[in-house]
């Protein structure tokens, strides 16, 4: 068992999150948590991943064929399509406040009142 598809997934997840402690702007903020959230799909396809298996269709296949979990290929697809949904959430919110508030710099905010 290898190590490596498991460090580049915490790699990249600590890349995201640097990134999202670092940001001094809103839209660079959305997309370092796209980055981090890009580590839960690698971590979710090795979790599945088996030496050799082939892609989970069984229609013609003989029987004790080995496959890949198609249980984890489909919560990644979840995953992806989760992440795409907050990440234009994000950029919205990002674009209402900078018309509310006139700068995208987390920082530079004033207190905002609804």
């Amino acid at each position: 068992m290898s190590w490596l598809p498991y460090f580049v997934a915490g790699w990249v997840c600590l890349v995201g999150l640097y990134g999202v402690v670092t940001s001094r702007n809103l839209i660079h903020l959305a997309l370092c948590l796209t980055v981090t959230q890009s580590s839960t799909y690698l971590l979710l396809l090795m979790v599945g991943y088996v030496k050799g298996g082939g892609a989970p269709i069984f229609k013609g296949v003989k029987l004790g064929t080995t496959a890949v979990d198609p249980v984890v290929q489909a919560l990644s697809l979840t995953d992806i399509v989760v992440s795409v949904t907050v990440l234009a959430l994000i950029l919205v919110l990002g674009i209402d406040v900078y018309k509310e508030g006139g700068t995208i710099d987390p920082d530079g905010l004033a207190e905002l009142e609804g």
